[in-house]
């Protein structure tokens, strides 16, 4: 696998009939007035956030930051989700998320100083996957969605925007572009990350009748959040037609204008420690301790490897000490636990081959949440599998350009096989279906 490329964006084949369907909502945004601060009531997405460090570092930033909503605290799930609807209502009843007065398309930009991103938030028409309108890409695991659909029963509200890219939707980019070099923001914030966010209200009739007639023939890439788009169509088939639920929310980026980065995602092995992740692989891949390597060169070294073929990076307790890079895989050893009926470029994903030969046979790790955490930085996962005498394997990114071919044949890739990025920051704006 290599980094994608500029040209790597998604580049839709023949249109849809039926392209995708963006509609103005009446936005339900915290009064600045009774936070602390709009950065501190954001939140990264609910599965992105690392708990429980993560979540306590959220949960008192400010007593009202999103975190609250989007994974609330109790003792079973159904007291969760009872929970976040309290909240949710208390917080509206004594003003502190309140509806914005006329429906409007959110342009939302985020600018880390080297990297801008611009993409427009909107109610989306959910429509079947024969459609080919939206595209996911991974596979989802049922406990996930199930969580989020009863959170979202309970709340009534989609509480955090999917990131779906599309391109060449000329008149909605340069609408997006224009309104933030010419437009006051409805709010501006800088984040602890030093992400700066601006968020803007279109509330005009022909700015949105633009943004429909621009969009009706596009299609879009889940970039982020299929187990929300998962549970978004679930609750639509779980409601009669013509209600709120036909609709979920989104954020919509013009990948030719401002493309995605793509990163990986990282797994850690939480009993498996890294000595015998290391003696299981041997015989089907070369392994190649890294002394002297700290974090950002062994991910370097990973990142080479990977250009000639799978490749992966263990670290353990030891952490920059410990780094050992798997490359060089015997392949006709592993392919017998590999699926033949799939295409050759899913069958030479690194995810698949992680999962179906190292982690099914080789390590014989279940795929549940007490036996392998999910992390978005490489930082994180070495952290917690030091934590916790585990395993860290970090991964190489895939290109863009092999998710989306795979997803127009409707290939889907192994879960968690991509983080595309950056995420839109929880907490912005959300959408109420008792307001539509």
């Amino acid at each position: 696998m290599t980094h994608p490329g500029p040209d790597d964006g998604p580049h839709p084949g023949p249109p849809p009939a039926r392209g995708l369907d963006l509609a103005p909502f009446r936005g339900l945004r915290y009064a600045a007035a009774r936070v602390g601060s709009l950065a501190a009531v954001t939140s990264p997405p609910y599965d992105v956030v690392v708990r429980p460090d993560g979540q306590r570092h959220l949960e008192t930033a400010d007593p009202y930051n999103v975190v609250r909503l989007i994974l609330p605290e109790a003792e079973t799930p159904a007291e969760q989700h009872a929970q976040a609807a309290r909240t949710l209502a208390a917080w509206r009843a004594a003003g502190v998320l309140t509806a914005d007065p006329r429906p409007a398309l959110y342009v939302y930009e985020q600018d880390d100083g080297g990297h801008v991103q611009r993409g427009v938030i909107g109610a989306l028409r959910l429509t079947p996957p024969e459609a080919g309108v939206v595209l996911p890409h991974e596979d989802v695991m049922p406990g996930p969605v199930a969580d989020r659909a009863a959170l979202m029963r309970a709340t009534g509200a989609n509480l955090e925007p999917l990131l779906l890219a599309y391109r060449d939707g000329d008149a909605t980019a340069s609408l997006v572009d224009t309104t933030a070099a010419a437009r006051e923001p409805l709010l501006a914030t800088t984040t602890e990350d030093g992400v700066r966010h601006r968020l803007w209200a279109l509330t005009d009739p022909a700015d949105h009748a633009a943004v429909h007639a621009d969009l009706a023939r596009r299609q879009a890439l889940v970039a982020d959040g299929h187990h929300r788009w998962a549970t978004y169509r679930r609750l639509q088939a779980d409601h009669p037609p013509g209600t709120a639920w036909d609709r979920g929310l989104v954020l919509l980026v013009d990948t030719a204008r401002h493309p995605l980065r793509v990163r990986a995602i990282h797994r850690v092995l939480h009993r498996l420690p890294v000595a015998r992740a290391l003696d299981a692989a041997r015989p089907y891949f070369r392994v190649r301790p890294l002394p002297g390597h700290g974090l950002g060169a062994a991910l370097d070294a990973l990142a080479g490897a990977a250009k000639d073929g799978t490749a992966f990076l263990l670290a353990g307790e030891a952490g920059d000490a410990g780094f050992h890079l798997l490359d060089r895989p015997d392949l006709p050893r592993l392919d017998r636990w590999v699926p033949a009926d799939r295409p050759e470029a899913w069958r030479r994903l690194d995810a698949t081959v992680l999962h179906s030969a190292l982690l099914d046979h080789v390590w014989q790790i279940p795929d549940s949440p007490d036996r392998i955490g999910y992390l978005h930085t490489a930082e994180a996962a070495v952290q917690q599998a030091g934590r916790h005498a585990g395993t860290a394997v970090l991964m190489h990114p895939v290109r863009e350009s092999v998710v989306l071919d795979l997803a127009r044949q409707g290939v889907m890739m192994p879960r968690k096989s991509t983080s595309f990025g950056p995420k839109p920051a929880s907490g912005l704006v959300m959408r109420s279906l008792d307001l539509e």
